[in-house]
């Protein structure tokens, strides 16, 4: 797959946004990882950046009005879909959600399973403001982007 990426410190990165951002990036929150989503969008164009399903669903789920609706779903339509058979990732799933409570960890939504399922096999860094993907990344192969 030939991606652009951004660089941190001349290493090249390939990042993930979960829905906690594309939310408060799309409500106009400001943060430094709605900033680095800002720059992927304009920099690098939409198509370097990457959506799975699962924070395909969760962004457009909470939209209420049909006209932000459509130009939202445009928007998330313009990034480069990571494409796994759903059997496979729904295990890969289960098996991060099982481990984790194997080590006395509850995972809130098991969606952000599945998430970091799609981060770890498309080996991307996921870049989040929820606590789950942190717990994950500590007895997982995730890697969490860092700013």
């Amino acid at each position: 797959m030939g991606r652009r990426s951004y660089e941190d410190e001349g290493r090249q990165i390939t990042m993930i946004f979960d829905s906690s951002v594309w939310i408060d990036y799309l409500k106009g929150t400001r943060s430094n990882k709605t900033n680095l989503l800002d720059l992927q969008l304009d920099v690098y164009g939409q198509t370097d950046v990457h959506m799975c399903p699962p924070i395909f669903q969760e962004v457009l789920q909470g939209i209420r009005l049909d006209e932000k609706y459509e130009l939202i779903r445009d928007l998330l339509f313009t990034s480069q879909f990571l494409i796994l058979d759903p059997y496979y990732v729904s295990e890969q799933g289960s098996n991060i959600y099982r481990k984790l409570r194997s080590k006395g960890t509850t995972i809130r939504k098991p969606n952000d399973c599945l998430i970091a399922a799609f981060a770890i096999h498309f080996d991307l860094e996921v870049v989040h403001r929820d606590i789950d993907f942190d717990k994950i990344a500590k007895f997982t192969a995730l890697r969490i982007h860092k700013i």
